[in-house]
Order: C-alpha cells, then sequence, then structure tokens
C-alpha cells in the first residue's frame, strides 16, 4: 500500500517564509516526549516522503519516542516553487529552513540531513550553531565526490514527468539500480510514490522545480571543500552515515570527518549507494542508538 492511502499519521504545516513563499512540512508527534526533537531535511530533487519510515520509527509513544519533522524546500515535494531559479542555493535554503525551525520552535534539534539536506546542516552549523543539538550526515559530507556529482548532473532537470505510476518505478530502478541492487519490485514502487507528486488525476507529477537544474553546474570547476564549516558541528555529537556503494561520499572523507571532529561516529550502510534510504532495521537502529546518547 502506498503512503498516499495509507492512513496518514502525520500532520500538515504549511507556513510562509520571510519572502511569502509557502512552504510545507510535516509533524510525526510523540505525545508528551521529553527528548530533543527531529528535523529531517532531504537531498537536491527530494522532498518529506523520503523520511516516513523512520519518521514513523522514531515518534509515536514509547520511553525513546520523540517528535519527528520533515521538510520542503522551497521548489521541491509541496512546496512553492521559487519566483526565481537563482532562489535554489543553500544559503537561500538555509533561510526557509530558520523559518520553519522558529515558527515550530525546534532550537537545539537534531538535523538528520541527506545530501543537500546535510549540506545545509553544516552550512548552519557555522551560520547559526544555536539551532543544532546533534547532526546526522547521510551520505554527506566537507568532500563532494566528482563521480557522483557527474551523475547527479545527469539527469536534475532533464526528465518529463512519468505517464503512470508503473512508469515511474521503472524509471527510478533504472537510474538507481546500480547502486541498491538488494531493492525489489515493490520497492522501486514505494521509490516512486517518494520521488514524484500525485497529480490532481491520480498520475505521478514532477517531485521538484525543473529549474535546479540551472543552479547545479560542473562548469566551475570542484565543488569547494566545507572543513571550517564541518569543523563548527564539533560543538555537538554528530554521526555520518556512508552507504557502502556511494559515489558521493568517500570512506576516507568518513575517516577524516571523525579525526577532526570529537565526538563523530561512523556507521556504514550495507548494500547501498547515494543517498541511504533509511527504511532498513538495522540503519534505524544506528540512529536510535545516537540519538538516544545525543540527548
Amino acid at each position: 500500500m502506498g503512503e498516499a492511502v495509507a492512513q496518514q499519521s502525520w500532520r500538515d504545516i504549511h507556513i510562509h517564509a520571510r519572502d511569502g513563499i509557502r512552504l510545507y512540512g510535516r509533524h510525526y508527534a510523540a505525545p508528551g516526549s521529553s527528548k530533543r526533537p527531529m528535523l529531517c531535511l532531504a537531498g537536491l530533487t527530494r522532498n518529506s516522503r523520503d523520511f516516513h519510515t523512520i519518521a514513523s520509527a522514531l515518534s509515536g509513544s514509547g520511553p525513546d519516542a520523540r517528535d519527528v519533522f520533515t521538510f520542503d524546500c522551497r521548489g521541491r515535494g509541496q512546496s512553492d516553487y521559487a519566483p526565481s531559479w537563482k532562489d535554489y542555493v543553500v544559503p537561500v535554503e538555509i533561510l526557509d529552513v530558520q523559518d520553519f525551525m522558529t515558527s515550530q520552535q525546534l532550537h537545539g534539534a537534531v538535523l538528520l540531513g541527506t545530501s543537500r539536506g546535510g549540506l545545509i546542516t553544516i552550512v548552519m552549523a557555522a551560520a547559526m550553531p544555536s539551532l543544532i543539538g546533534a547532526a546526522i550526515l547521510n551520505d554527506i559530507g566537507p568532500v563532494i565526490e566528482q563521480e557522483g556529482l557527474l551523475r547527479i548532473a545527469g539527469y536534475v532537470g532533464k526528465e518529463h514527468a512519468p505517464k503512470s505510476w508503473e512508469e515511474a518505478a521503472s524509471r527510478v530502478k533504472a537510474a538507481n539500480q546500480a547502486g541498491f541492487p538488494n531493492l525489489e519490485t515493490d520497492d522501486w514502487a514505494a521509490l516512486a510514490r517518494q520521488f514524484y507528486n500525485e497529480s490532481r488525476d491520480g498520475n505521478p507529477g514532477a517531485g521538484y522545480d525543473r529549474n535546479l537544474a540551472r543552479t547545479f553546474s560542473l562548469k566551475d570547476g570542484p565543488v569547494p571543500q566545507l572543513w571550517p564549516q564541518f569543523l563548527a558541528l564539533s560543538q555537538v555529537p554528530c554521526l555520518v552515515l556512508r552507504g557502502e556503494l556511494s559515489d558521493l561520499l568517500s570512506a576516507d572523507t568518513v575517516s577524516e570527518m571523525q579525526r577532526r571532529h570529537p565526538n563523530c561516529l561512523a556507521y556504514t550502510v550495507a548494500g547501498e549507494g547515494h543517498a541511504p534510504l533509511l527504511r532498513d532495521k538495522d540503519s534505524i537502529g544506528a540512529i536510535r542508538e545516537f540519538l538516544g546518547r545525543s540527548d
């Protein structure tokens, strides 16, 4: 059963950013919990739906439950498109995240950032350190491998919406099977529901603004390394997740992150590439253990 037709287990949140654009998020509640809340930030073209499984697992009831929030940056998921493609940059997206955190009183939260969401987390640590109480970086670090960037540049903004959910699943499988060789047919169908929005006629629609591609260019040379910004995270506990098959985050970079950060743990997600889906028991368990320690 797809998430869209399952019983909704979250509260929809709509806010207006400081420039007036309407942004979307979710709240998976843990009534009465005193645990540090968590905010999940998705990858470049991705959205809140990526975190449904882990948000459901960590919220709800029980002694370890906590409030979990997920967020769609502008131009993704159910948030409005930016009026200008030039706004699809990390500094503007940081302001979106800040506005959302302020609206939900999330100062000192755990930030779980996948890929682009992790870059936002790293830069926020330098610019707005009081907002972050702990950090989980999902397959991202201060050094980004060129191989992975080339792969991403090859698809961002270059496809039109599929005509059916079957076609959507086939596309997702074709583009990602090399990095996720162990997924089965039902998994690809579920991922298609995450990647694409559902249009009014029930068919898959665009999950992000194709203008994102205009700000994602490799013509200006290698992406600058972010070691100074990453070191700003040294004031809080950090967990780095790396997909065993990742082409964006190298094992050497993870080792160097641990060497430079006094309280940085690392976990390798077996059999997955960029970026780990955070749907398996072991990955969720590693995150749950880290959260217990960081609390």
